[in-house]
């Protein structure tokens, strides 16, 4: 199946905060998810790309430059979430490529993410684009309240 890949705009809002909730499992109220998403497309160095496919949203993949001091320069992948209906037909793999492409062309030597231990299914999509798996880690987060 070949989507139509292109830049995230506010209007996706919606559709964004489905695949979060029934792709990720992600709860974020869609008024919040509205706020950041204007917020982050506002930001320099950021790619945030939809698969439409017969006018609707499928897929999203979001990912920022990943400098640090202790490798060369990657782009980092925050997020990628396939609509179900049509996982299995191509259209992460469109994503990814199209990330990859950016990545290549902002001059990074790669791309990283992080993906949860038990989505086993994520994974054996990842190793069959080409990703390796680095290391385990875990995942710590202090919240402001």
């Amino acid at each position: 199946m070949n989507a139509i890949i292109r830049d995230a705009n506010n209007d996706d809002y919606e559709a964004v905060y489905n695949l979060n909730l029934t792709g990720l499992g992600y709860d974020f109220p869609i008024e919040e998810t509205k706020k950041r998403l204007a917020q982050v497309l506002e930001k320099p160095n950021v790619k945030l790309l939809v698969a439409e496919i017969d006018g609707s949203v499928a897929g999203y993949i979001h990912a920022v430059d990943y400098d640090c001091l202790y490798h060369n320069s990657l782009k980092n992948i925050l997020a990628l979430v396939v609509d179900g209906r049509f996982r299995g037909k191509g259209v992460g793999r469109q994503l990814l490529s199209a990330v990859e492409d950016w990545a290549k062309y902002d001059g990074a030597c790669g791309v990283r993410l992080v993906s949860g231990m038990d989505r086993t299914g994520a994974h054996s999509f990842y190793k069959s684009c080409g990703y390796s798996l680095r290391k385990d880690q875990r995942n710590f987060i202090k919240v402001f309240v």
